[in-house]
């Protein structure tokens, strides 16, 4: 796979996405009588929703076939990553949403789900529906964009193409994005894209670190923080690049590949290996 399947990524990204909105632009009333409302649960919206993950899996498949697309996949089993990147996956993104909630007086909304259970359905929806965009956006754009690109420009371009491509959302009602600002939107994600990319390269492209991220960022256990959130999203993403200049800004120094490499995969194995014989009954 080549840098310049990128043309070819993002035409099938856009053109599904942008494709499926204007017939919704052309034809809403019988496509509402036929799908239902627009919803996280419609169908047109899902596969609107699904298209970077869609491009990125047929591409794969496309140049490596199904034997190159199980690599493609075990991509999901990477998990090692710099444990201050564990915590912030799991803490300090619920900390600035909660931050962020503060500022916006919006902490102290009642939760909307009663009783509790009731969130799980809505967090199972949302572990399949968002993170699925990341089988192209970091699964396939990022690596080919850091062969020509350092991580921090790569990071850029990726958030600003991944910002643009939500553009239907912001004009179709019935969508989260329909009530908010597409500007601050926009930085929001650009800077969740140049967080996500210290932490991508870290885990040696690791596409489960990439869903989970993806995940938190759009809890739906979590209150509405706009437009804080974002605004704490943007400095953490000037103090990350910081903290990670020397390879931020360094070509090379992000993964570059498609499918893991065998050093991946040899490294997963060794950790695997590692990790089952601590837990062997004789040690």
């Amino acid at each position: 796979m080549k840098t310049k399947t990128l043309i070819p990524f993002l035409a099938i990204t856009f053109g599904l996405n942008f494709g499926l909105a204007a017939l919704l632009f052309l034809f809403y009333d019988q496509i509402v009588a036929i799908f239902g409302e627009i919803s996280a649960s419609n169908p047109l919206f899902i596969l609107a929703v699904y298209s970077p993950g869609i491009a990125g899996i047929f591409l794969v498949w496309w140049h490596y076939g199904l034997k190159g697309l199980g690599h493609f996949f075990r991509r999901l089993t990477l998990w090692r990553a710099p444990s201050v990147w564990w915590v912030f996956l799991i803490v300090g993104i619920p900390a600035l949403v909660y931050t962020g909630a503060a500022f916006t007086g919006t902490i102290i909304d009642t939760f909307p789900y009663s009783p509790w259970y009731r969130v799980l359905p809505a967090i199972a929806a949302a572990l399949f529906l968002g993170p699925i965009e990341e089988f192209g956006w970091r699964g396939v754009a990022q690596p080919l964009l850091q062969r020509k690109f350092s991580p921090f420009w790569s990071a850029l371009i990726l958030g600003s193409i991944w910002g643009l491509w939500h553009i239907p959302a912001f004009l179709i009602g019935g969508t989260p994005q329909s009530a908010w600002e597409f500007g601050p939107y926009f930085l929001g994600l650009v800077a969740i894209a140049v967080i996500l990319t210290p932490l991508f390269n870290a885990s040696r492209g690791s596409l489960l670190i990439a869903a989970l991220f993806h995940f938190q960022i759009m809890n739906p256990a979590f209150p509405d923080a706009q437009p804080w959130d974002i605004y704490l999203f943007i400095l953490t993403a000037i103090i990350v690049v910081w903290l990670n200049r020397h390879e931020m800004f360094r070509l090379g120094s992000g993964v570059t590949e498609v499918l893991p490499t065998p050093e991946v995969q040899q490294n997963r194995m060794e950790s695997d290996k590692k990790i089952l014989k601590a837990a062997s009954p004789t040690n």
